[in-house]
C-alpha cells in the first residue's frame, strides 16, 4: 500500500479544487488534486463552457433570422448538430489538455480515481493512502433525477451534452436557469420545445420582472411554457414520450425529455463518517465563513456547501482558503453579498443584489424602484427582436442601489461593471452623474427618470417607455 503525505489535498478537480491547489502550489506547498473523471469539473465538461458554446450557436441562428430585415441576405436551413457538437467537444478537450499540463507544470500531483476518507487526515484512492495536514472537499454537484415512474426515460443536462443527434420534439422539466438555457438553445437551433415547470413562474428566485419578461419572450419565440405542472410520471407511447402530472394532465409526443430540476451535492460516496464530517441529508456539507467544516483541518468549497452555486464563487473560495492557510491572511474569506450572476437564456439575464421583494422586506418603505422596458436598437429593424427590461432597486434616503436586474440583448456583458458599482455602495445620484454611452442599452441604467410612463426623450430615441414605482 502506497503512502504519501501532502500539505494539502483537494478532492475534486473542478473549479474550487483546482483553485485551492493552484494557489497553494504558488505559495510553495506540496499539494495534490484527486479527480476520477476529466479535469475541469462540471463547468468545463458538462456546464458553463459547453453551454456557452451552444448559446453562441443559438445567438448566431437568431442573427441569421434577423439579417434579411437589415438588408443582409441570409437564409437558415437545418442545424448541422454533429458539426456543432464535434467542434464544441474539441474545444473542451483543448481545455482539459491545458489543465492537465498546467497541473503538471506547477508541481501539482494529479491522482486519478475515486476518493474515500480513511480518517480525518487520510484519503484512500485506488487502494493507496494519501495523508495531508489540510483536506479540501470540492466534489461539486450532479443532476437530480426525481423518483417518479418512468424517470429513466428522461435524460439530464449531462445527457444533453452527450446527444449526437438533435432531438426535434423536446420537453424540458424544470423552471430554473438550466431549463430556460437549454430550452432557448434547442428552440433557436430548430427543435420544438416545451418547458414544464412545477412553479407558478419561471426563474422564481429572480425578480418578478425577469420572470414575466422571460416567459413572454420565450413564448413569442415559439417555446411552449407550462407552469404549475408537477410531473408524476414519464411513459413511452406510440407517438413518443408522454409527461403526466400529479393531477392527471398529460403532454405527449416528445422525442426527448430532459430533467432540469436542480443539482445535488456529490458527497454520498466519500465515506465522510470515517472523518467525522457533518453532512446534511441533502448531501450539503455545512461550513462557516472561512470554509471550515466541523472537523479541524477539513474544509469544503463550491456547490457542496449550499452557498451560491457559481463557478467564480468556488474559485474565489478556494483561492482565499489557500491564502488563509499558507500566506498568513487570517481574515481571507469570500464576501457572499452582492454576487452578480448571469443566465444565458434568450434574451440573457444579468442580476446583482436584492430583488424588489427582498429590498422591501429589509428596508420597509424606504425603497424606490426605477424600471424601464424598450426595444433595443439591435432589433430596431427586426421582426424577430426581443424586449429589454431593466430595474434599479434603491434603498434609504440616499437611494443606495441595492439591486440591478436586466433582461435583454447584452445583459450578460453589461452587468459586470455595474456589479462593481453596487459592491462599492453607489447611489442613484452616482448613476445619474455618470455620462451615458450612446447609443447603447446600458445607458438606460444611468438615465432613468422619475416620471410615470414618461415618453422616451429624443436623446434616448431607441427606448420606448420607462416608469417609476415609489415605495
Amino acid at each position: 500500500m502506497h503512502n504519501q503525505h501532502y500539505d494539502l489535498i483537494a478532492i475534486g478537480g473542478g473549479s474550487g479544487g483546482l483553485a485551492v491547489v493552484e494557489q497553494a502550489a504558488r505559495l510553495g506547498r506540496k499539494v495534490a488534486v484527486i479527480e476520477a473523471r476529466r479535469i475541469g469539473g462540471t463547468c468545463v465538461n458538462n456546464g458553463c463552457v459547453p453551454k456557452k458554446v451552444m448559446w453562441y450557436a443559438a445567438q448566431l441562428a437568431h442573427a441569421v433570422d434577423s439579417a434579411s430585415d437589415f438588408g443582409v441576405p441570409a437564409r437558415r436551413t437545418s442545424t448541422d448538430w454533429r458539426k456543432l457538437v464535434t467542434g464544441r467537444d474539441e474545444y473542451i478537450s483543448n481545455i482539459n489538455d491545458y489543465w492537465n499540463n498546467h497541473v503538471e507544470e506547477n508541481g501539482i500531483d494529479h491522482l486519478t480515481g475515486h476518493a474515500r476518507f480513511v480518517d480525518a487526515k487520510t484519503i484512500e484512492v485506488n487502494g493507496n493512502h494519501y495523508s495531508a495536514d489540510h483536506i479540501v472537499v470540492a466534489t461539486g454537484g450532479q443532476p437530480i433525477v426525481p423518483s417518479v415512474a418512468g424517470a429513466e426515460l428522461g435524460i439530464t443536462s449531462d445527457g444533453f451534452f452527450a446527444l449526437r443527434e438533435q432531438p426535434q420534439r423536446v420537453a424540458i422539466v424544470g423552471g430554473g436557469y438550466i431549463a430556460v438555457e437549454l430550452g432557448g438553445v434547442l428552440n433557436a437551433l430548430g427543435s420544438s420545445v416545451t418547458v414544464i415547470a412545477m412553479e407558478d413562474r419561471l426563474m422564481e428566485r429572480f425578480d418578478p420582472m425577469i420572470s414575466a419578461v422571460l416567459e413572454s419572450e420565450m413564448q413569442r419565440q415559439g417555446i411552449r411554457v407550462q407552469t404549475g405542472f408537477q410531473v408524476a410520471a414519464l411513459a413511452r407511447q406510440t407517438d413518443g414520450l408522454a409527461v403526466a402530472s400529479a393531477d392527471d394532465k398529460r403532454l405527449s409526443g416528445f422525442d426527448s425529455v430532459i430533467w432540469a430540476v436542480g443539482r445535488s451535492p456529490n458527497t454520498h460516496n466519500l465515506n465522510l463518517q470515517a472523518a467525522g464530517i457533518e453532512v446534511m441529508a441533502s448531501g450539503i456539507i455545512p461550513v462557516d465563513d472561512y470554509q471550515n467544516t466541523n472537523v479541524s483541518g477539513i474544509y469544503a468549497v463550491g456547490d457542496i456547501t449550499g452557498r451560491v452555486a457559481l463557478t467564480p464563487v468556488a474559485i474565489a473560495a478556494g483561492r482565499r482558503l489557500a491564502e488563509r492557510l499558507f500566506n498568513k491572511q487570517s481574515d481571507s474569506k469570500v464576501d457572499y453579498a452582492n454576487i452578480p450572476s448571469v443566465v444565458f437564456s434568450h434574451p440573457p439575464i444579468g442580476t446583482v443584489g436584492m430583488t424588489e421583494t427582498e429590498a422591501r422586506e429589509r428596508h420597509d418603505d424606504e425603497v424606490t424602484v426605477y424600471a424601464s422596458e424598450f426595444t433595443p436598437m439591435r432589433d430596431a429593424l427586426s421582426a424577430h427582436g426581443s424586449v429589454t427590461a431593466m430595474k434599479l432597486v434603491c434603498a434609504g434616503q440616499e437611494q443606495r442601489v441595492v439591486g440591478i436586474h436586466v433582461i435583454g440583448d447584452n445583459a450578460d456583458e453589461m452587468l459586470q461593471g455595474f456589479a462593481v458599482a453596487v459592491k462599492m455602495g453607489a447611489t442613484k445620484a452616482d448613476f445619474d452623474s455618470t455620462i451615458a454611452i450612446h447609443p447603447s442599452s446600458a445607458e438606460e441604467l444611468v438615465t432613468m427618470k422619475t416620471a410615470v410612463l414618461e415618453e422616451a426623450s429624443s436623446v434616448n430615441a431607441d427606448h420606448d417607455v420607462e416608469w417609476l414605482e415609489a415605495g
